[in-house]
């Protein structure tokens, strides 16, 4: 069997009210990066300007506007044309949003022990973390 190199890698498009990633979101995801937690495979920003107009900015182009252009991609290009026209169809005029392809790099060791015993995921799904704030908040309640 091949080794196991990738941890779970997850496509994730944020949108945002402005043209621009807002400073809190940029702090965060340097945090991120900095912790070993994930790796960061792609990034691009998606603008839609106040005509309609599409502006797609790949990480390598996005010059000082993130502080994590000096961050080593994992794999450039993951997120392909078609997801990048999916997110661009669903901004409002005026608004824009952040593809990141990332990696659970915390997962690779137990990727490959899960195959290394024979085993094999039989269900996995991703919660929103507003769903389980809100199913955390509605327990406190009661």
């Amino acid at each position: 069997m091949p080794s196991t190199t990738f941890g779970p890698v997850e496509f994730v498009a944020i949108a945002f009210p402005e043209e621009r990633v807002p400073d809190a979101v940029k702090i965060a995801i340097a945090d991120l990066l900095g912790s070993d937690v994930v790796t960061l495979l792609d990034l691009t920003v998606v603008r839609k300007g106040l005509g309609g107009e599409i502006d797609v900015v790949e990480v390598e182009d996005l010059g000082d506007e993130l502080d994590i252009t000096e961050t080593q991609l994992g794999s450039s290009g993951l997120a392909g044309q078609e997801d990048i026209d999916d997110v661009a169809a669903n901004l409002e005029p005026g608004t824009s949003a952040l593809v990141l392809i990332v990696e659970h790099s915390w997962a690779r060791e137990f990727v490959g022990a899960v195959r290394d015993a024979g085993a094999a995921v039989i269900a996995q799904e991703r919660i929103p973390a507003e769903v389980v704030n809100e199913i955390v908040e509605l327990a406190e309640l009661v």
